[in-house]
């Protein structure tokens, strides 16, 4: 149950305007701006460098901008009087003291925002760690850490989360269940932010999408527009397929046939495809629009922004 209830009220919850952030001569956040809005999980991508532990660092106060504001309810994150009741964050699930158990990190982090213990105890069942809450967090597996840090994020049941790879460590089952928390979350109106490079698993995750590159914005858009923009085309499977390939032709598509048999059909959207057979009572077997999956598009937008990049591997 939902005991914080002020973030259904607010319209733009994180902002980040203008943001810069300087190392020396190195610019590891350059005029950055986005948005993020409360009731959809918006996945935070980018290769290695780009700037997403660091945006996300000064969205938080672990770091000060160079220029440019990075906001949090229409404030910085630093004027927060308890700031784990707006707040969630987990950005290293190793960030612990391992010779407290589970319950007393909670414990003490709650008590800094006078967070009860009973919360403690719902936030370790939550997250699956009830029956190890008494054991030393030096014990714990990567992905257990994984859960104690998330556990801690939603300690004062906060209208803003922001994840940083949530699901490293985690095996299939906890995969799945950090993906329903989030979505959960999100769909009770709650701001929801999360970085990864599991481009499958944010496909399965996100609604919308800020993807950046060397500090800088390359998108910020649905899901769904990302995969119309970058689509790969309609597969058309017809008993008249060379009537309907002179038909699309002459309407100024591209087919291909592929070796199935199937029409391959560039520059008609399904439903154009649809109207033109029925005008000239073409029969249609299959109509489906295919896209490129996230990470293609991903790697399409970012080539020019890996920093990091190995030498393709020669079949032998």
């Amino acid at each position: 149950m939902c005991r914080n209830a002020s973030y259904t009220t607010v319209e733009r919850v994180i902002e980040v305007r203008e943001l810069t952030k300087s190392y020396g001569r190195t610019v590891a956040v350059d005029g950055l701006s986005f948005q993020v809005k409360p009731g959809s999980v918006t996945g935070f991508l980018g290769p290695n460098g780009a700037g997403k532990s660091t945006t996300m660092r000064i969205l938080l106060g672990l770091d000060a901008a160079s220029s440019g504001e990075a906001l949090i309810n229409g404030g910085r994150y630093t004027g927060l009087r308890r700031p784990m009741y707006e707040v969630g964050a987990l950005l290293d699930a190793n960030a612990v003291h391992s010779g407290r158990s589970a319950f007393d990190h909670l414990r003490c982090l709650a008590r800094s925002n006078r967070i009860g213990t009973r919360r403690v105890a719902e936030v370790l069942e939550q997250v699956g760690l009830a029956g190890v809450a008494r054991k030393r967090v030096g014990g714990f597996s990567l992905g257990m850490k994984q859960r104690l840090g998330i556990a801690a994020a939603l300690l004062g049941d906060p209208g803003v989360l922001m994840f940083d790879e949530p699901v490293n460590g985690l095996d299939p089952d906890g995969v799945r269940w950090i993906r329903e928390l989030m979505r959960s979350l999100a769909a009770e109106g709650r701001t929801v932010l999360v970085s990864s490079h599991l481009m499958s698993e944010m496909e399965l995750t996100a609604d919308r999408l800020v993807i950046i590159g060397r500090g800088r914005l390359i998108a910020d858009t649905s899901v769904r527009e990302l995969a119309d923009r970058f689509r790969r085309g309609v597969t058309v499977r017809s008993p008249r397929s060379a009537d309907l390939t002179a038909a699309l032709a002459a309407a100024g598509a591209t087919v291909d046939t592929t070796p199935s048999g199937a029409l391959s059909v560039q520059g008609l959207a399904v439903d154009e495809i649809g109207d033109l057979a029925a005008a000239r009572g073409i029969p249609l077997y299959e109509v489906t629009p295919h896209s490129a999956t996230l990470e293609e598009a991903y790697m399409e937008l970012t080539s020019d922004s890996v920093d990091y990049r190995a030498e393709k591997s020669i079949a032998r």
